[in-house]
């Protein structure tokens, strides 16, 4: 596959190597040959073994747990892509990390998101491609083109063939996530309910109440990040409480950090669906009631429409 001015070039980082093939099978063109290894003190090395003068390069590295290993990877491939004359260098990050610290929640602490997006753009990229970012207005953190894609055409798809329709209620675990659950609601046409609830300290969640009426419902719990599971555990209790049928929960980004896997699998949650934004661990794949979903079809013709300069927007339309 070639674009309008030479060839595509896929180069992979380590942090999700099997989504990177998938997206080159989806696309017929075979991953670059590179090197991107550790000298013995952990510096990050890395050096691309075919020409790639004139190419459209999209480097696919999600900066996933260890977040700043895979960071620096990414960097350093979009600077030794660059050096190589690359024609354009797009960074495909299908999770973006830091992604949460998008603001100052308090005096004298970092607006991260912003020193990444920084530190991406001086490396070389020309532009950014994302999947379901934690707050919408990181794009404008870029001085480059930046498209952010979305999960909810891959799991509308999945609800549709798992679910009766007229019996779902999407359910926001937060009131922060409103808009992206509302989204979804409206794609299945679906009702609406929204879980209230006191975030005592970081990574730990009271539930406080729902609002809306979710008796004899199921219901579809739908969230960017499920981190330590907390939030998607308690929220799931809540709803039984109040009457709901079952719960499930379909999140882009499984982090899934410390024990949030044998709490999803010992909670009341029926399942949990995940993208594999992030590549998940043998812990993940083993757990009876969490399910991955792929996404390197979403994301291979969102490459292929970039190298294409054709409309990106369109589909999600």
């Amino acid at each position: 596959m070639s674009g309008k001015n030479g060839a595509i070039k896929l180069v992979a980082g380590n942090s999700n190597p099997d989504l990177a093939q998938q997206i080159g099978d989806y696309l017929k063109t075979p991953l670059t040959k590179a090197v991107v290894r550790r000298f013995a003190d952990m510096e990050v090395f890395v050096e691309i073994q075919e020409n790639v003068r004139g190419a459209d390069c999209f480097v696919i590295q999600s900066t996933s747990f260890p977040a700043n290993d895979h960071l620096m990877e990414l960097l350093i491939i979009i600077d030794a892509l660059r050096r190589s004359s690359a024609r354009r260098i797009t960074a495909v990050i299908p999770y973006f990390g830091y992604s949460r610290q998008d603001r100052k929640p308090g005096p004298r602490t970092p607006i991260s998101a912003k020193l990444v997006a920084n530190l991406i753009t001086h490396a070389g990229a020309n532009r950014v491609m994302t999947l379901d970012l934690h707050a919408g207005q990181i794009q404008g953190f870029f001085d480059i083109p930046t498209d952010n894609l979305y999960a909810s055409p891959v799991m509308v798809r999945d609800i549709k063939e798992k679910f009766k329709l007229d019996n779902v209620m999407v359910v926001s675990p937060d009131v922060g996530g409103v808009v992206r659950a509302r989204g979804l609601a409206k794609r299945i046409n679906a009702p609406l309910a929204i879980i209230d609830k006191r975030r005592e300290r970081a990574g730990e969640s009271e539930v406080m109440n729902v609002i809306g009426e979710v008796e004899g419902y199921t219901c579809v719990l739908v969230d960017d990040i499920v981190d330590s599971g907390g939030t998607l555990v308690n929220a799931a209790d809540a709803l039984l409480k109040n009457g709901a049928k079952d719960v499930y929960a379909y999140i882009s980004h499984g982090v899934l950090s410390g024990g949030a896997v044998a709490r999803i699998s010992s909670s009341r949650l029926k399942e949990l669906v995940i993208t594999d934004s992030i590549q998940p661990t043998k812990e993940v794949r083993s757990a009876a009631n969490i399910r991955v979903l792929p996404i390197a079809s979403l994301i291979g013709e969102a490459v292929a429409r970039t190298s294409h300069e054709e409309s990106v927007s369109s589909l999600f339309d």
